[in-house]
């Protein structure tokens, strides 16, 4: 079995829904048999292999070896979140995640468990997700600068991928070492409750006329990805238009990043069955007529 396999098969047998992205780290486009945008399409529900991102996450043996033969080259994930019941810390050392990962474990939200070195040179810190009574949003800077959150309703990229960029693995730095509970300070502080004072000096810069404070910056892209995932038939890819100009006012502000924002549209806008250069188009097009490059 090829190394991707064997880890997959290890992921689901551990609870943890397992699904192949491309060689790029994007979602797969749906397949040709796939409703594009039928009435009442479920992306949980699509019996499609591949389709709809982590939608597709699956512990079935058979799924995953089926998927693996398909995308041979494709980069493996795991799905976070209730379904795996798991939330990972990542941390972005390019935007100042190392500093900040030490000021969390300070105050006590990001105590030692089981951790990935990401392919960038980065750190995947997987934690017990504390059950579906509790949402944990994924979020890009919510709780400290480079610090992001992927949980209910995103993935992460898991071993033994390799990064399209750097071409370096991303490896476990210790699997005998168990994957434990959230801190509930951590729970807090990914609701947005707890949240720290950014350092003016860590804020990204902006030349748009509206920079503006925005008070729950992750509760708002939230709810513009879910006016695309409930959208209507024939009316996804301009909700998804719609979405971009709203994301990118959140960029404008200084919230987000670009990248968090786009790739969080693209992500979205491939669940519900959008093709990528459609997707791409529309929130380019958003995001253009904001007057944001992307």
């Amino acid at each position: 079995m090829s190394e991707i396999l064997t880890a997959a098969l290890g992921y689901a047998a551990a609870g943890w829904p397992a699904f192949l992205l491309s060689r790029t780290k994007r979602p797969l486009a749906n397949c040709e048999n796939c409703p594009s945008d039928p009435p009442a399409h479920d992306p949980q529900g699509c019996r499609c292999l591949t389709c709809h991102g982590f939608y597709a996450a699956t512990r079935d043996p058979k799924a995953l070896r089926r998927m693996v033969s398909l995308v041979p080259g494709g980069m493996l994930a795991i799905r976070t979140g209730s379904p795996s019941g798991l939330v990972v810390v990542d941390v972005d050392p390019d935007h100042g995640g190392i500093n900040s990962l030490t000021g969390l474990v300070q105050r006590g939200l990001c105590p030692p468990t089981r951790w990935v070195r990401t392919g960038s040179g980065g750190l995947h810190l997987y934690y017990r997700h504390p059950g579906p009574h509790t949402r944990i949003r994924c979020s890009a800077g919510l709780i400290a600068p480079g610090i992001d959150i992927r949980a209910d309703g995103g993935y992460v990229i898991a071993p033994p991928s390799v990064h399209p960029v750097t071409r370096r693995p991303y490896t476990w730095a210790d699997t005998s070492v168990p994957v434990v509970e959230m801190a509930p300070a951590l729970i807090t502080a990914c609701q947005g409750t707890d949240r720290q004072p950014r350092p003016a000096a860590t804020r990204p810069a902006t030349t748009s006329s509206r920079r503006g404070a925005i008070s729950n910056p992750d509760a708002l892209l939230d709810a513009l990805l879910t006016t695309v995932r409930t959208s209507g038939p024939g009316r996804r890819r301009v909700t998804l238009y719609g979405a971009a100009r709203g994301v990118a006012r959140i960029i404008a502000a200084g919230a987000i990043s670009t990248t968090d924002g786009y790739t969080a549209l693209l992500d979205v806008g491939l669940a519900v069955g959008q093709t990528e250069k459609s997707a791409r188009a529309a929130i380019l097009g958003g995001f253009r007529d904001e007057g944001l490059a992307a």
